[in-house]
């Protein structure tokens, strides 16, 4: 009998808002992935986001164009706080409870993270939306996920991506590609499976923190998941 997931750590790409446009907003994706979320904030599960901000600023574009390494990263976070923002209202709207937490603080609009306090938030029946990255230049928006949900007490990183789970080739390349169903941390190094970038995968190998990969916009996928149903790809430590 599966068991039910109490609380995770979403984790999704900012191009996964702008939809088929590939920049800013389309509403109806929006609006969609607040009300996966609020289907399972309602059911009792405690959900804490990090969202990355492509869909508003490349970073790694702007690199060698004048913009230093460092400045284009904090570009990108202050995108991230831009995305965490709209997700904040538009899950408000839908009538959820929510707290933000921002590796970067600003003023009047977004506090710093605090561990204990977004744990308690979480305690509370509140979703804890994360942006703002680690507040670091040089780390992604994956180690801010794999850092969050253990500094959260979180039971699992769920990587929302295009496909439904990890393939041992790109499937929309590769015909023959199959998916994996399950991995072990050192399977998936050795096979150079690009789970998630090398300093979050490490911390989650480190802290035995499992990660699941799936596709969001796969109609029910998410609430299986939290009911305890083998969705996508789980990498674990055996």
């Amino acid at each position: 009998m599966s068991v039910p997931i109490k609380r995770i750590l979403l984790k999704f790409s900012g191009e996964a808002l702008a939809g088929s446009a590939g920049f800013g907003y389309d509403p109806e994706v929006l609006l969609g992935v607040c009300r996966q979320v609020a289907q399972l904030a309602q059911q009792g599960t405690q959900v804490a986001i990090v969202v990355g901000g492509g869909n508003l600023f490349r970073g790694a574009a702007s690199v060698g164009q004048g913009i230093h390494r460092a400045t284009a990263d904090q570009m990108g976070m202050l995108a991230t706080m831009m995305n965490g923002l709209a997700l904040r209202d538009t899950l408000s709207s839908l009538g959820v409870n929510v707290a933000v937490y921002s590796g970067l603080g600003v003023d009047g609009a977004l506090p710093v993270f605090d561990a204990f306090a977004a744990r308690q938030a979480l305690s509370e029946g509140k979703v804890v939306i994360l942006p703002g990255g680690t507040g670091s230049p040089y780390f992604t928006t994956d180690t801010a996920a794999a850092l969050r949900a253990v500094e959260l007490s979180c039971e699992l990183v769920l990587k929302a991506t295009k496909v439904d789970g990890i393939y041992t080739a790109d499937p929309k390349k590769d015909p023959n590609a199959t998916r994996y169903v399950r991995l072990t941390y050192r399977e998936a190094l050795e096979n150079q499976l690009a789970v998630m970038d090398t300093a979050a995968f490490v911390l989650c190998q480190e802290q035995s923190m499992p990660i699941r990969v799936f596709d969001m916009f796969s109609e029910g996928a998410l609430a299986a998941i939290v009911r305890g149903e083998d969705v996508g790809t789980l990498v674990t430590k055996e």
